[in-house]
């Protein structure tokens, strides 16, 4: 008797669509080789994790630093966590039980869900997100509810948003400001107002704010240091993004220690605890390396004027996005939807960007494109979009 192997799989995983971004990304592995692609598709800083935090993690390792720490992570790690969230984000944290040390921030997500999350548990997050966000709510049993932005709002998201998506039975908030893949963020005023929808709904909240660094224009403000939010709400971050760290996995939670706990018992029996080289880096990172999330910041900000101007030049609508090293322009004036404007751009002037609907369907008619890679390179990935733009122009004309 032959026997069929995919009826073993879990019902949950089976019905999990792969993500957008490698689906698409599939196509691109296609052109490996080919030195003329210019990817403006996986969100990854091209910047080299700055050389005195790679010399500290070798210095470590070659001091034998190869075994396990505490669960919570390394006691100074946790230590300088601490004091770089009270310096940069205005919210104290004990070291001791309120702070965790996670495999990036996607392993602190997944633990949060896993933590908090009962069977059909609903979990309210904005659209469009981050392409783990609604998989990782269903892999947790619970039901996923999008709360769309807008272009016209500069894909903030609003608490008239969060009101009308509600539905009885909600329990978490997702937030990511700024946010993958829009760049979109909020100002104070409208984080008060979500904060007191929050308050309202008695909500747990996971802040996703690995991408604050990043910010370009005014404040970041974040929800947990607002009034009555510290104690419900989960404050996530990592070294990925702004210290060009992302190969080396390593994230953090903070929040109430009784739901760090809660977060901590599932990682111990997942996970263990984050790499000690990993923790040994992230140290270094904190202690010394905010002038070079400054110099890098200061490069993104000028990448980020340079696509947005030259992609409304073109004549696809671009907001100014505040914060991350993404740009999401409206690509519907050229006649094409979303993928087949990726795919023909790659096909025809080997750029590769990912469709918006990878990030959930209220990315229609977008496309992402990073910035976090070389001016130069950029100026050419522009002219090769004009080009194809006026490619699809020109067709249009002739029929």
């Amino acid at each position: 008797m032959q026997s069929n192997p995919s009826k073993w799989v879990a019902g949950h995983v089976s019905t999990l669509p792969k993500s957008g971004i490698r689906d698409f990304f599939e196509l691109v592995a296609k052109m490996k080789g080919d030195a003329s692609v210019i990817s403006l598709g996986v969100g990854e800083p091209d910047f080299t994790t700055p050389w005195h935090i790679r010399e500290h993690a070798i210095y470590a390792l070659e001091r034998g630093k190869t075994y396990y720490t505490s669960n919570l992570g390394m006691p100074e790690l946790r230590k300088e966590i601490s004091r770089y969230v009270a310096k940069h984000f205005g919210v104290d944290y004990r070291p001791d039980d309120q702070v965790i040390v996670t495999v990036g921030v996607s392993e602190a997500l997944d633990l949060a869900f896993r933590a908090f999350i009962n069977p059909g548990d609903k979990v309210m997050y904005h659209q469009p997100c981050y392409v783990s966000y609604h998989p990782s709510i269903q892999l947790a049993h619970g039901e996923a509810i999008a709360v769309p932005t807008y272009a016209k709002d500069n894909f903030a998201l609003t608490a008239e948003a969060l009101e009308a998506a509600w539905q009885p039975g909600a329990k978490i908030l997702m937030l990511n400001l700024p946010c993958n893949p829009t760049g979109g963020t909020c100002t104070r005023e409208q984080i008060e107002r979500i904060a007191a929808f929050a308050r309202e709904k008695d909500l747990l909240v996971l802040s996703d704010e690995i991408y604050s660094e990043l910010t370009f224009e005014g404040e970041h403000v974040s929800i947990a240091s607002l009034p009555g939010m510290a104690e419900r709400t989960i404050f996530l971050h990592g070294f990925s993004k702004a210290f060009a760290m992302t190969g080396w996995r390593i994230g953090y939670a903070c929040g109430p220690a009784v739901l760090i706990d809660a977060m901590m018992k599932v990682h111990q029996y997942a996970m263990m605890c984050a790499s000690i080289i990993a923790q040994e880096g992230a140290l270094e990172a904190l202690r010394n390396g905010e002038e070079a999330v400054a110099r890098m910041r200061e490069q993104y900000h000028r990448r980020r004027d340079l696509v947005v101007r030259r992609f409304n030049e073109i004549g696809l609508t671009c907001h100014s996005p505040r914060g991350s090293f993404y740009a999401f322009p409206q690509v519907t004036s050229s006649g094409l939807n979303e993928k087949a404007f990726a795919e023909g751009l790659l096909k025809e002037q080997k750029v590769a960007v990912v469709p918006g609907t990878a990030f959930g369907t209220n990315g229609s008619g977008h496309v992402r494109a990073c910035f976090a890679t070389g001016y130069e390179q950029l100026i050419d990935a522009c002219d090769r979009m004009e080009r194809f733009v006026a490619g699809q122009q020109q067709g249009k004309v002739s029929t």
